[in-house]
């Protein structure tokens, strides 16, 4: 599955910051929570790839904690929603993998901690 979006914004005369949209996208991330599990999307794993490019295209390949998740629109239009309004991206692409399969080993230390597994 891909979700793609693209915004008409005035063109920028300067060079794109990629670690800068990049650090954006993922504060933005950082706010979306699982339905499931009470943690962001971000620190859960669920993020397998961010890729920004010069012309602000972002590529971002996520799983679901569960192939049959129920939720999972609800999530890609967060996310979506959430990557097209960040300030330099002009186009943002979704792509749901499940290779590999999420497991608990995906979860940051920041994660674990939240959720008391440290």
């Amino acid at each position: 599955m891909l979700w793609n979006s693209q915004k008409k914004k005035p063109e920028s005369s300067g060079k794109i910051d990629r670690n800068k949209i990049t650090a954006d996208i993922i504060k933005g991330l950082r706010t979306i929570y699982d339905p499931e599990i009470p943690l962001n999307i971000y620190d859960l794993g669920l993020i397998y790839e961010l890729k920004v490019d010069d012309d602000g295209k972002v590529h971002i390949k996520m799983t679901l904690t569960a192939p049959g998740c129920p939720m999972a629109d609800m999530l890609f239009e967060q996310v979506n929603e959430m990557v097209s309004q960040t300030s330099g991206v002009k186009n943002c692409a979704i792509e749901l993998v499940f290779e590999p399969e999420w497991d608990k080993s995906r979860i940051s230390e920041e994660g674990l901690a939240e959720l008391g597994m440290l």
